[in-house]
């Protein structure tokens, strides 16, 4: 006997209601399966992951001198056209609103005062002579203004400029560059040739030959990265992540 045959709408209706069925048992299986609270959970674990990513390359650090190297953005390291030392303002100059700004003396003396013990000054800021107890090699050097004898002790950049330039720096305005270059922050006196062979290496290209100080070394260029916004390579952030809470 054949079976009865059912009108074409009454099939259309039990397709329509399978194909419900489905749907409801797929989002269930979203909604109670292993590994997720919900689809809402999904979604959240998804734009979040992207959320943070876009805003690592747009974004970096606190604004604030903070030691946490986790605020800062990875990116690779940028171009150094365009860079020149005339970008970062007048070398020096007193001219500029950090701390020791518009004391009237300029800002290598101000370092110098700072870090050297025993010294001798011409008036109220030129240090003609001191003792430095070198952190990059923890030699003890003797300085003597002169020309021969100057170079002797450097004021070195803890970031070093160039490496400000391609860490973001060349989308700095004038202003914050002449900042990053005379902030004591970013400043110590130190050995003249160790800080020529660093150049403008970054913390995972050189550390200081002194074991003692590479932490505080690189503590200090995390702040400075954290302060100004710019960003670190992952190479330069795994050598930060290390050092991380130990000084």
């Amino acid at each position: 006997m054949n079976a009865p045959k059912k009108d074409s709408s009454t099939v259309q209706f039990l397709l329509a209601i399978a194909a419900v069925v489905a749907a409801v048992a797929v989002i269930g299986v979203l909604v109670v399966g292993p590994g997720f609270s919900g689809i809402g959970d999904m979604l959240d674990k998804f734009t979040g992951k992207a959320t943070s990513q876009s805003a690592g390359s747009t974004a970096s650090g606190t604004g604030s001198p903070t030691t946490d190297p986790s605020t800062l953005a990875v990116a690779p390291e940028g171009s150094k056209d365009g860079y020149t030392r005339a970008k970062f303002g007048s070398a020096w100059t007193d001219k500029v609103d950090v701390e020791g700004g518009h004391n009237g003396c300029n800002t290598r003396d101000d370092i110098l005062r700072r870090d050297l013990t025993g010294i001798t000054l011409n008036g109220s800021c030129e240090v003609t002579s001191g003792t430095l107890a070198d952190p990059y090699t923890g030699r003890v050097i003797n300085f003597k203004r002169g020309k021969e004898t100057s170079s002797a002790v450097q004021i070195d950049h803890i970031v070093a400029l160039g490496n400000v330039w391609v860490s973001g720096g060349s989308q700095l305005d004038t202003k914050t560059r002449t900042q990053v270059a005379n902030d004591p922050l970013n400043l110590i006196a130190a050995d003249g040739p160790a800080n020529m062979g660093k150049g403008d290496k970054a913390a995972d290209k050189w550390l200081p030959a002194n074991p003692a100080f590479q932490c505080t070394y690189v503590k200090r260029q995390v702040q400075v990265k954290n302060k100004y916004r710019l960003t670190v390579t992952a190479s330069e952030k795994a050598v930060m992540q290390k050092f991380a809470g130990r000084c």
